[in-house]
C-alpha cells in the first residue's frame, strides 16, 4: 500500500505522525510540501478525499491568514485555494493519503483509520 504525507519537519504533530506511519512498517512518500506545495489539481483532490471546503483546511492562526484578508467571508472556494499554494503554511498538517482516502493527523493516531 502506498501511503504519503504532506510534512512539516518543523511541526511536533507531523513528526509524531511520521514516526507512528513508520512504527506501524510503513515507508510514506514524504512531501516536505512548504517546499513542494500541492498544485490546484491536487489540492482539490484532497479536499474531497478529506470532504472539507477549502476553509476548514486552513490554519486560521497563522498571521496571513488575516493579513492577507482570508478571513473575509466572501471569498470564493478558488480563492482560498490560491492563498494556499501560495501560502502552502496556511495548510493543515500533516495530511496523510492512502487507499484514496486521506485524514489529518490531529492527532496523530488519527491517520490509523484510512490504513
Amino acid at each position: 500500500m502506498s501511503v504519503t504525507i504532506y510534512h512539516n519537519p518543523k511541526c511536533s504533530k507531523s513528526r509524531q505522525t511520521l514516526e507512528l506511519l513508520r512504527s506501524k512498517g510503513f515507508k510514506p512518500v514524504v512531501i516536505e510540501y512548504l517546499k513542494d506545495p500541492p498544485d490546484k489539481t491536487t489540492l482539490h483532490k484532497i479536499l474531497r478525499m478529506l470532504k472539507l471546503k477549502p476553509r476548514d483546511l486552513m490554519r486560521k492562526k497563522e498571521e496571513i491568514y488575516k493579513e492577507a484578508g482570508l478571513d473575509r467571508e466572501n471569498l470564493s472556494e478558488d480563492a482560498l485555494i490560491s492563498a494556499m499554494i501560495k501560502n502552502p503554511i496556511l495548510i493543515e498538517r500533516p495530511i496523510v493519503i492512502a487507499n484514496n482516502k486521506a485524514a489529518i493527523g490531529r492527532p496523530p493516531e488519527k491517520v490509523l483509520e484510512i490504513l
